[in-house]
């Protein structure tokens, strides 16, 4: 399902095939966290930026529309009108950022609906019934995804139960594939490494995952409050027991620096909320660098958001038509300035993936910290 066509140093250059088509690595997965991207995208939208896989997330999809309304309409891919690969959390992360209303057992996770407070439990089983009722390409193993910095003893237990909920969830997703109601009979599973910021427990417990069959393999728990400089020492660390043949992926990772920094390590996929986050408090990327919309020396420049991209939003508008949306308020600031990051994004993963089939990988991260550093 992997095809690895080229490297450039420890840069790979690859194909993922997947049942809604293929996959063309390094890849930046655009997330739709309720089936839509924040700041007023559609499908469509997704589509004319260049984006090859949206993510979304079990979790939120849970609770609302529910998953199962959403088997019943066909799943993710007509819910949302995209036909391109979709990703789908297992929700471990989220579990994890409900420190405050979460109980973890063996079994699974008992928690409380940020929503409603209503009482849940989610262990492997159920998130690979919900992420089936979605009907998502790819599947993420459940996972804990534990706080950085943590207690060695308790990282290297949670760790040791991963393992165990990955083997569930094999099972679970074999069943579910099995049926004759399943929207996607076809879903493929990644694993995710975890350990916190210790090298043992992380080499240790991606050897375990590594011995077990999988279409992917994730290195998780990283991109939670420590430093980058820990989050590379954890990749380097982690990245040479990784299989050769399966993609590699980092997760919630995370600016055009950590990226081009990881793809410098071995890393393939990759997803975060920040270019569409940052982009709807008006921070915007440029060949040039970070810029604030929100900054009265844009009041009057009639120059585009960038003069070297080709989005939607510098074809057609000013720096100053995009500063007077933010300070009058009115949401096509966000969506204008969405468009610009994401198209930002996807485009330099392109321009990645050409330089590394030129040998050139190493000139781009040059160009490209020089901007940002």
């Amino acid at each position: 399902m992997f095809k690895l066509l080229k490297t450039d140093g420890n840069a790979r250059l690859g194909e993922f095939h997947t049942p809604r088509g293929v996959i063309k690595t390094p890849v930046f997965m655009n997330v739709a966290t309720a089936a839509a991207i924040k700041g007023g995208l559609s499908s469509l939208d997704l589509s004319n930026i260049g984006c090859q896989v949206a993510l979304c997330n079990t979790y939120h999809l849970h609770l609302r529309p529910g998953d199962e309304v959403v088997k019943k309409l066909g799943g993710l891919h007509k819910f949302m009108n995209w036909n391109a690969p979709i990703l789908t959390d297992s929700g471990g992360f989220q579990v994890f950022s409900l420190a405050n209303l979460r109980k973890i057992k063996e079994e699974g996770v008992y928690f409380s609906s940020h929503i409603d407070g209503r009482k849940i439990f989610m262990g492997p089983e159920e998130s690979m019934k919900i992420q089936s009722n979605l009907g998502s390409d790819i599947a993420m193993a459940f996972d804990e995804c534990v706080e950085n910095p943590c207690e060695k003893n308790y990282a290297k237990q949670s760790a040791e139960m991963t393992v165990r909920w990955l083997k569930r969830c094999i099972n679970e997703l074999d069943r579910l594939n099995a049926r004759e109601d399943t929207i996607n009979p076809r879903q493929m599973l990644f694993g995710i490494n975890q350990g916190s910021t210790y090298e043992d427990i992380r080499i240790e417990n991606m050897k375990q995952i590594a011995d077990i069959p999988l279409d992917g393999y994730a290195i998780g728990g990283l991109a939670v409050g420590e430093a980058a400089s820990e989050m590379y020492r954890i990749v380097e660390t982690v990245v040479p027991h990784m299989p050769t043949d399966k993609p590699r992926y980092l997760m919630g990772v995370g600016t055009p620096v950590n990226l081009i920094e990881a793809v410098s390590r071995g890393i393939d996929f990759f997803d975060c909320v920040l270019p569409s986050r940052n982009a709807r408090h008006g921070t915007l990327l440029t060949s040039n660098g970070q810029i604030n919309m929100r900054n009265e020396k844009h009041a009057q420049s009639d120059i585009p958001i960038d003069e070297n991209c080709g989005c939607e939003t510098c074809r057609n508008h000013s720096r100053a038509y995009v500063r007077h949306l933010f300070k009058a308020n009115e949401m096509l600031a966000m969506r204008l300035s969405v468009i610009h990051n994401l198209y930002y994004y996807n485009n330099l993963m392109s321009r990645i993936r050409e330089s590394i089939e030129n040998n050139a990988f190493a000139a781009l991260k040059q160009e490209l910290l020089a901007a940002y550093m």
